[in-house]
């Protein structure tokens, strides 16, 4: 891709309206803008972000034996009302009457509607279990929008669910989907703390939650700083019961969330299946969120120095970018050219930068985007026989013969 096709409107002074440090960079960096408060439109970098981490999530799933779906936005309000969490959520949710005068709802999750689906659709043992999931756009009506992605009323979130016979299968859905978490977190550059949880509104007797530190999350995680335990926050918060110290108030911001939900929706939806027996009995559920969109910008929050975004390999939007410094002239653009058609061939994502614009300008904003390597093409690059790199995470310089810039790049992004 060439900058001056890719529409990446950088800015050079910080937005007033950015609280955080990750929405400052978006908007900065040209990865997303705010239509209204907490709705946002996905830039070309910021898209490719937001389908790196998705592509992340679905090899993780597949590999859990998971299936794909896309479940409606549009549900009919009366499923909610059978487990009564119309009311649970009451304000938070999108209501209104269609034209035929029927009360729907925009879906701020979609329990009910995966169990409504198993319900009519699978009815004895021989189908179970069962693991689904979908990459889908959620609307809650937040009181207080802020943070650009972290809160925000329209979002991206991956939830996925399990169906079992028994508590025995639960536990080890549950299990593989704990696992899981742990690779995709890890593989989008995140450092994680994992806590007991509350499950709130969603029900069930176990859940929880995958947070990540960033020095204005909303929610608090204690952590011992001798074994490293992680809970949860509530006021007068005991000592580490291994340890029995103080344990550290860490500022988190809360990526995903698993529940054991047990029974709570089967029952109140009939969604029963036959037993081996012939008995009736309800479907044993878990649900497995991932708040997709919030993931871009916890990432920037653990991710960044003083210059802009250093985005971890798996989830650039790029993964090389070409600065060719004088683009009027001949020579340094057709050894860029080279070098990009070099890297497009052998699988890389490239982003050349084809702007006119002053050297400085161009350094600038390739730390601000923070693509993890760029080839430096000037005069000098030209004359010599390696290849000036130059690595975004610690602003190293490398040289490289020009025949070994594939094996470099490869070796470097593996």
């Amino acid at each position: 891709m060439f900058w001056t096709k890719a529409f990446i409107p950088t800015l050079k002074e910080t937005p007033k309206e950015a609280e955080s440090l990750s929405h400052q960079l978006l908007l900065r960096a040209g990865c997303a803008r705010m239509l209204m408060a907490g709705a946002y439109t996905y830039l070309p970098l910021g898209l490719r972000v937001l389908e790196k981490i998705q592509s992340i999530i679905r090899q993780e799933m597949n590999a859990c034996g998971a299936s794909e779906l896309l479940l409606p936005a549009l549900h009919p309000l009366e499923l909610w009302q059978k487990t009564g969490r119309d009311q649970d959520i009451g304000e938070v949710m999108f209501k209104f009457k269609d034209r035929r005068g029927r009360n729907v709802c925009l879906g701020p999750t979609h329990e009910e509607v995966i169990t409504d689906l198993v319900k009519n659709n699978c009815s004895t043992y021989r189908q179970l279990p069962l693991v689904l999931y979908q990459i889908q756009t959620k609307f809650r009506d937040e009181i207080r929008p802020r943070f650009g992605l972290i809160r925000a009323c329209e979002f991206i979130m991956k939830d996925a669910y399990s169906f079992d016979q028994d508590e025995a299968g639960l536990d080890k859905n549950y299990q593989l989907m704990y696992e899981a978490y742990k690779r995709i977190f890890s593989r989008c550059g995140l450092k994680t703390l994992i806590t007991d949880a509350d499950s709130g509104v969603m029900g069930g007797k176990v859940s929880h939650e995958f947070m990540a530190e960033a020095p204005l999350g909303e929610d608090i995680v204690l952590v011992c700083p001798k074994c490293k335990t992680a809970k949860a926050f509530k006021e007068g918060d005991s000592p580490c019961f291994k340890c029995r110290v103080e344990m550290d108030k860490i500022n988190t911001i809360e990526v995903g969330h698993i529940f054991k939900l047990g029974t709570k929706y089967s029952q109140a939806l009939e969604a029963n299946f036959s037993d081996a027996k012939g008995e009736l009995r309800p479907v044993v559920m878990g649900c497995y969120g991932i708040g997709v969109s919030r993931l871009v910008s916890a990432i920037i929050e653990q991710n960044n120095d003083a210059d802009g975004i250093t985005w971890p390999g798996e989830v650039a939007p790029f993964q090389i970018m070409v600065l060719p410094l004088d683009v009027t002239n001949q020579a340094i653009m057709q050894e860029a050219q080279n070098f990009y058609n070099q890297i497009n061939a052998a699988g890389f994502s490239c982003l050349l930068d084809d702007r006119d614009e002053r050297a400085g300008v161009k350094f600038k904003d390739a730390d601000l985007i923070g693509l993890p390597l760029s080839i430096v093409v000037g005069k000098k690059n030209i004359e010599e026989k390696n290849i000036e790199l130059r690595i975004r995470k610690d602003k190293s310089t490398q040289l490289v013969p020009k025949e070994e810039l594939v094996k470099f790049i490869s070796k470097f992004l593996a």
